[in-house]
C-alpha cells in the first residue's frame, strides 16, 4: 500500500512522463519531426515503414496531444489520488487500443508506449493507505477518492 504523500508523487511523475511524451504531438509541426524519428526507430526495431499522414491523421495527433497536455498539467499541479485513479482508467483504455493495433500491425515501436503505459496504470492502481489508520484498521480506498 502507498501513503497518500507517495501517490502523489507517482500521480504527478506520471503527468510529467506525459508532458515530456506528447508534447510533440500537440501540434501538425512538432509532430511530423516526431513521426520521422519514429519512423526511422521502428524500421530499426525490424517494423514497416510508418503510413505517411494527411491532414485528418495530423488533426488527431494534434486533438490528442493537445488534451493529454491540458491533463497532465492539471494532474501536476494538483496530483489528487482520485486523478490518478481516472488517469489509470484512461491508460487502461490507450493501453488497449494500442495492443489492438499491435496485434493489427505487428509494429514494434508500439512495444514502446504500450509497456509505460500499462506500468504507469498499473501504479496509480495501487491501494492507498488512509491516513491515521492503525494496524488494525482496514486500509482502503475508493476508486474515485
Amino acid at each position: 500500500m502507498l501513503s497518500v504523500s507517495a501517490f502523489r508523487r507517482v500521480v504527478r511523475a506520471s503527468a510529467i512522463y506525459d508532458v515530456l511524451m506528447t508534447a510533440p504531438f500537440a501540434t501538425p509541426w512538432t509532430f511530423l519531426l516526431l513521426r520521422e524519428h519514429l519512423n526511422a526507430l521502428n524500421v530499426s526495431l525490424g517494423g514497416a515503414p510508418l503510413p505517411l499522414f494527411g491532414p485528418l491523421h495530423l488533426l488527431i495527433s494534434s486533438l490528442f496531444g493537445s488534451v493529454v497536455l491540458v491533463w497532465s498539467v492539471l494532474r501536476m499541479l494538483d496530483p489528487q489520488p482520485r486523478f490518478g485513479r481516472y488517469d489509470a482508467a484512461a491508460r487502461y483504455l490507450f493501453s488497449t487500443w494500442m495492443a489492438w493495433a499491435l496485434l493489427e500491425t505487428g509494429q514494434p515501436l508500439l512495444w514502446l508506449f504500450l509497456v509505460p503505459e500499462l506500468a504507469w496504470g498499473l501504479a496509480q492502481s495501487l491501494p492507498l493507505q488512509r491516513a491515521g489508520v492503525g494496524r488494525e484498521g482496514r486500509a482502503h480506498e475508493s476508486l474515485l477518492r
